[in-house]
């Protein structure tokens, strides 16, 4: 796995009103001031939720398959947020700095935090995991790891760590694609029932999906999904 931990460890409202309580026959009514005028505010805030579908497994096989499928996507998430986060910071620090002899000298620094961070831990990984991996990673960032590796070293060593990794079944050439890979959906449909009930940190996906198209699509292809009643 070392090609997976070496792209990992690379990485590195206006308010427009101001909002005030106003006590008013003893109910807390929120006003929005604007230009000296009150206006009376009666609706909630809330964040979006999506409505997920009730999980129907058509046998104890494929019922064994998605949990193993949880266990592993909730496991590798947080690493592929990590690399997110770390792509992020690293390309907003180095728009600051001016000479490649700084940029190189920054990048190091959050290898090497990285590194002592997690390296253990994504030594730990099997071959799916990986694979998973790297799908997650192109989810949050809207690249392969294949095209990060390009992009920070050269496009020799992606090669070679695509090569690399092809000898144990891992292409880094890997796209999240939920809308025709149905392990894909899988994976989307476990993050999403993680997040929402907070097991795992929510990021918002670089790549562009609308996860009832997804559902409507793999509903009308008979997947392991079905609406509640």
């Amino acid at each position: 796995m070392k090609q997976l931990l070496y792209i990992v460890l690379c990485f590195p409202m206006l308010l427009a009103a101001q909002i005030e309580p106003v006590t008013q026959d003893s109910t807390a009514v929120e006003y929005i001031l604007v230009d000296g005028d009150s206006i009376p505010k009666t609706a909630i805030d809330l964040d979006e939720v999506l409505l997920l579908h009730k999980l129907k497994f058509t046998s104890k096989e494929d019922r064994i398959t998605y949990l193993i499928l949880k266990r592993k996507t909730l496991k590798v998430y947080p690493y592929a947020k990590l690399a997110a986060d770390r792509l992020t910071t690293l390309n907003e620090r180095l728009l600051t700095l001016e000479s490649k002899r700084s940029q190189k000298k920054y990048a190091k620094i959050i290898q090497r935090y990285i590194e002592d961070e997690f390296s253990a831990e994504l030594k730990k990984l099997t071959r799916t995991e990986g694979q998973i991996l790297v799908k997650l990673i192109h989810r949050q960032t809207g690249k392969t790891t294949f095209g990060l590796i390009k992009e920070l070293r050269s496009g020799w060593r992606a090669f070679w760590f695509n090569t690399t990794a092809s000898m144990f079944d891992i292409s880094l050439k890997e796209e999240f694609n939920p809308m025709d890979v149905k392990e894909d959906f899988l994976i989307e449909d476990i993050l999403e029932r993680a997040f929402q009930n907070r097991l795992l940190e929510r990021q918002k996906p670089a790549i562009s999906f609308d996860f009832y198209d997804l559902t409507d699509k793999w509903l009308r292809n008979k997947a392991t999904v079905e609406t509640k009643n």
